[in-house]
């Protein structure tokens, strides 16, 4: 596209040309290790200077470079030429220093920087810039430098670089107190601070423009200026009838407008700004005019708008008229509300129903400062009122937040989407890490919606671009298509982003036939009955985009059956829940349709509809490729409810009654006895449905922990179907005439359990509830719910038996044994559990005579040894007769507890489990010397075992199996007399027995006696 651009009307020259500025201007960087990257301080040091008019009788610039010390680069005399210094900006290299000595720097700037011998000029005034990123190393001196500076008379200027703060997550609290002491009184004037190096370059406009005017101060050394360095043309306003300019360097930087109407000028005089800008506050350079627009009220009033964005350092926005003599009125002000936030800097008026009359306005803040120090910016909306009142609406700004100077740039748009409304463009350079990127927001009736419909990222650009979105604007075609284009600025590149055509579907589903059937079956599929039915997915296409484009273009489409229920219960003819991605030819004007065929299989769940669901979207690879409507649906969910077959209404009213029977009875007084020889118990049950069927008929069953199921059993109809499921261990959930259970039906089934052998209960129970998902009174609900119980007692498997280690003892007479107690013998009981559960509670009481008439014991109790049992020795029984005496023990055959005292032992015995035994041994000791008094032949000791259970127990025993007994017979020695006779020829016997043996031991020679030999004279012995 060739453009051919060239003056329309010369403009009228406002301002004096050459206006001298006459200064010295010092600056003191930071080189230490921690500032970086280098070539983002190299390009703001040179847009800095690129600003100032450098020449031997106006501006010069010294630079002093610090780390752990301070050197002069290039002294105030050294360069005459901007271009000179722009170059040595340029090929300045970095010293690096682990210390930042900032206090050294300053001191050796403000003493040495502006002495005669470096080129300074004493007439002149003294500007010092210093830049740094972190606190100094040398604090403790900072005093003494900044003294020496206000000697010298020199201005000082602090910009504070956050980025290595932020990139370490350090708090900057300190560090920023620490600049604002460098700077100048008041800060606000002469304290920058910014988020990182990169961002040094956003404030080379603000900081030019403070160091050529001086900030509209009246100091020493320092000039005031009327429209002398207004800046005409900062900003522009188009209008039916002229131009707004923007001039906000007039009146010392306070800031000022200019009509150009039809070659005349009207611009108020100072004293027109000084109820809105107070002559008190002129030091403050409120910079207005830094953006101008107007908006149009209802019958065609026309308000003048400018911001002041530095006003009170919290901007400021005034709404005006200006009439013919120069004076201004102001209809209405808006304030910010951060300091720093450049409150006014853009200016968005917005018609959005395209009537002529301003709906909204959008005031932009790109500085305000978000969590964690982010230059986030916020967009303030003010609805616009007829007094006229600007009323605040609501507040715009990105989400998450970052450093975004979100409302940079901001321009209103022609209907985008093409709803009836207007749209808005906010530019946010610095997201993304200073890449950029563009918000659109679209219109409604009176206002602008809350978030954005789009977000345009610089990252996604071909090409690499940096401070996407510092411009915008978007009222022209660029590309011939007949649709507005958006033009973003961006450093050192501009972006035309295409609009694109807007379309908008309207989705149908029709489905037939319009209910499933659950009794009625049409077709098969997979070998099974089935329903099956077909779904007309249709388009219809509008569009109220105009120019030239293909308005045929394909839809993507996916369609799912019943995707949030589990279980399948219905699929697409050839696949499952879910039909694959298909593509629709579609054209604007007309409505293009398709056929889904699907069918029902039979499933558990028929009170809820079938959800058949279509997502959609265009074909992005279409040409020009439109895009659809953002109020358009992009999925469609159409209910299929089965059909009844209950009347007119739909409504099935059903009435189950359930009856039950147990063939087994048993209450608290008389308890059913479980034996060996019986384990089961039946259970019959009879459901009937006597009204409108009953679907998804279900059979609720759970019994007690004491019973196990062993069978289900129904009866053999076809025409009932009973399909059962565990539920749990002692329960389960049967289907009873899957999917309905007709109108008159009844079913009878059998329920066998057998008692369980791990876990006993004192009550047998069985319950069972039928329920539907058709209809049922409340008045008919009370057979729905049966249950059969019986009280029960356990009769356990058990074997007592007894083992003696004497049976039989023999009393002999007094003379023929030591006197005291007889032997001492063992009794030894065995309890054993043959049944197949474990057993507790059991009771062993054993009862043993032990003393006779006047307290004599002829048997005693001499220890007891337990095993799974706990034994305590009781007192004495006192029998129902007197106690027999041993003189009357001839006449008794027993000794038991009716004649006798027993020894009373009461054992508690452990649970036996199942096939285990428990065993008690009792040692008991004869007394002898009883038995011996007593005048008897035969006597039996009888000792007893009663066998219990303790009170409260499930267990009940039969009473043959409660006692035992173990005997111990004792009987009197006889006395036999020995005759005379045998006593003479046992004695003679002896005395003949005695001396053979002597006879025989002298045949031997036991009794010879030999001698020792003797010895002669000579010693020798004689042989």
């Amino acid at each position: 596209m060739e453009l051919s651009l060239s003056p329309h009307l010369p403009l009228p020259v406002l301002l004096l040309a050459g206006c001298p500025t006459y200064m010295d201007v010092v600056i003191v960087l930071d080189g230490s290790n921690s500032i970086y990257p280098w070539a983002e301080v190299q390009t703001f040091l040179r847009r800095l200077v690129g600003r100032l008019f450098i020449d031997p009788e106006q501006i010069q610039v010294g630079l002093v470079q610090y780390g752990e010390t301070a050197v002069h680069e290039w002294s105030l005399g050294d360069f005459r030429t901007k271009e000179e210094v722009v170059k040595a900006a340029r090929n300045l290299s970095r010293r690096e220093g682990r210390e930042t000595h900032t206090a050294q720097a300053i001191m050796v700037a403000c003493t040495e920087g502006f002495s005669p011998s470096r080129g300074g000029r004493p007439e002149a005034a003294r500007l010092l810039v210093v830049v740094t990123d972190g606190e100094s190393h040398d604090g403790e001196e900072l005093p003494a430098a900044l003294r020496a500076c206000e000697a010298g008379s020199v201005t000082r200027y602090g910009i504070a670089v956050l980025g290595h703060y932020i990139r370490r997550q350090r708090d900057p609290s300190s560090f920023l107190r620490e600049i604002r002491a460098i700077a100048s009184d008041p800060d606000e004037r002469f304290f920058f601070n910014v988020t990182d190096e990169a961002a040094l370059t956003d404030i080379v406009d603000a900081l030019g423009d403070r160091i050529f005017g001086l900030e509209g101060s009246h100091g020493e050394n320092e000039s005031s200026f009327g429209l002398e360095m207004s800046q005409i043309g900062f900003s522009t306003h188009q209008l039916k009838d002229g131009i707004l300019f923007g001039m906000v360097g007039a009146y010392d930087w306070g800031g000022s407008v200019l009509w150009l109407k039809e070659g005349h000028r009207l611009f108020p005089p100072r004293t027109a700004l000084e109820e809105e800008f107070p002559t008190a506050l002129q030091n403050h350079a409120a910079y207005l005019g830094y953006s101008v627009s107007s908006l149009i009220l209802l019958g065609g009033r026309r308000l003048f708008l400018s911001g002041a964005p530095r006003f009170k350092h919290r901007g400021k926005v005034i709404a005006f008229q200006l009439r013919k003599d120069g004076s201004m009125n102001v209809a209405q002000s808006l304030q910010g509300e951060q300091i720093g936030s450049y409150f006014g800097s853009e200016l968005c008026p917005l018609d959005t129903n395209g009537d002529g009359v301003t709906d909204v306005l959008l005031v932009a803040a790109p500085m305000y400062l978000g969590p964690q120090y982010r230059e986030t910016g916020r967009v303030y909306v003010y609805l616009v009122g007829q007094q006229p009142s600007l009323i605040l609406w609501r507040t715009l700004q990105p989400d998450p937040p970052q450093d975004s100077r979100f409302g940079f740039a901001m321009a209103a748009l022609p209907d985008l989407n093409q709803d009836g409304f207007a749209d808005v463009a906010v530019g946010a350079p610095l997201e993304d890490g200073h890449r950029g990127a563009l918000y659109i927001y679209h219109g409604t009736q009176g206002g602008i919606r809350p978030h954005p419909a789009q977000r345009i990222s610089a990252a996604s650009m071909p090409q690499p671009l940096s401070y996407f979105g510092r411009s915008v604007d978007g009222q022209l075609d660029l590309d011939g298509d007949e649709l507005v284009d958006v033009a973003v600025g961006a450093q050192g590149a501009a972006v035309l982003l295409s609009s694109r055509p807007i379309v908008h579907l309207a989705p149908s589903l029709t489905v037939t036939p319009p209910a499933v059937s659950v009794v009625q079956r049409d077709c098969q599929r997979h070998g099974q009955d089935a329903t099956c039915l077909t779904a007309d997915l249709c388009f219809q296409v509008t569009s109220r985009t105009p120019g030239r484009w293909n308005r045929r273009f394909y839809v993507r489409f996916s369609a799912s059956l019943d995707e949030w229920t589990a279980g399948a219960r219905a699929a697409f003819d050839g696949f499952g829940q879910r039909l694959p991605v298909r593509r629709l030819r579609v054209s604007v004007g007309n409505v293009t349709c398709q056929q889904l065929h699907f069918h029902v299989l039979d499933a558990s769940d028929y009170l809820r509809p079938l959800a058949l669901a279509v997502t959609f979207e265009l074909d992005n690879a279409t040409k020009p490729r439109p895009v659809l409507d953002e109020d358009s649906p992009t999925s469609l969910r159409k209910l299929v409810p089965f059909s009844k077959d209950c009347g007119p209404d739909n409504e099935c009213h059903t009435d189950l009654v359930l009856q039950v029977d147990m063939d087994i009875r048993g209450s608290r007084k008389k308890p059913f006895v479980v034996r060996g020889g019986r384990q089961k118990v039946l259970v019959s049950a009879t459901l009937e449905n006597r009204k409108e069927n009953a679907y998804n008929t279900n059979l609720s069953l759970s019994f007690s922990r004491s019973l196990h199921l062993a069978s289900f059993t129904p009866q053999k109809d076809p025409s009932v179907k009973v399909e059962c499921t565990a539920t749990s261990t002692h329960g389960q959930l049967c289907s009873i005439g899957h999917p309905v259970f007709q109108t008159g039906a009844k079913v009878t089934f059998v329920l066998e359990f057998e008692f369980s052998c791990s876990s006993l209960l004192s009550q047998a129970l069985v319950r069972l509830a039928a329920t539907s998902n058709s209809l049922e009174s409340n008045e008919t609900l009370h057979d729905n719910v049966v249950q059969a119980s019986a009280y029960i007692r356990y009769e356990p498997e058990i074997l007592v038996s007894s083992e003696s280690t004497l049976h039989r003892y023999e009393v002999h007479p007094y003379g023929a044994l030591p006197e005291g107690p007889g032997p001492e013998f063992k009794t030894t009981l065995r309890v054993q559990n043959l049944g197949c559960y474990s057993i507790s509670d059991l009771l062993i009481s054993a009862f043993f005579p032990a003393v006779a008439y006047g307290g004599s014991y002829f048997l005693s109790l001499s220890q007891i040894i337990a095993d799974n049992a706990s034994c305590m020795v009781q007192n004495l029984t006192e029998p129902s007769e007197a106690p027999v005496h041993s003189e009357d023990l001839r006449h008794v055959s027993r000794l038991n507890g009716s004649n006798s005292r027993c020894q009373v032992v009461r054992c508690h015995l452990g649970r036996l489990p199942r096939g285990s035994q428990s065993s008690l041994q009792f040692l008991r000791l004869i007394h002898d010397d009883f038995f011996r008094r007593a005048k008897f032949k035969s006597v039996t000791v009888v000792s007893t075992f009663k066998l219990g259970v303790e009170e409260g127990s499930i267990l009940q025993l039969m009473e043959a199996s409660q006692w035992s007994e173990s005997l111990l017979e004792v009987i009197q020695a006889r006395h036999v007399p020995v005759s005379l006779w045998i006593l003479v020829g046992s004695v003679i016997g002896g005395l003949l027995l005695l001396a053979l043996i002597v006879f025989c031991l002298w045949k031997l020679g036991f009794f010879a006696r030999k001698k020792a030999p003797e010895e002669d004279g000579n010693g020798k012995v004689d042989q």
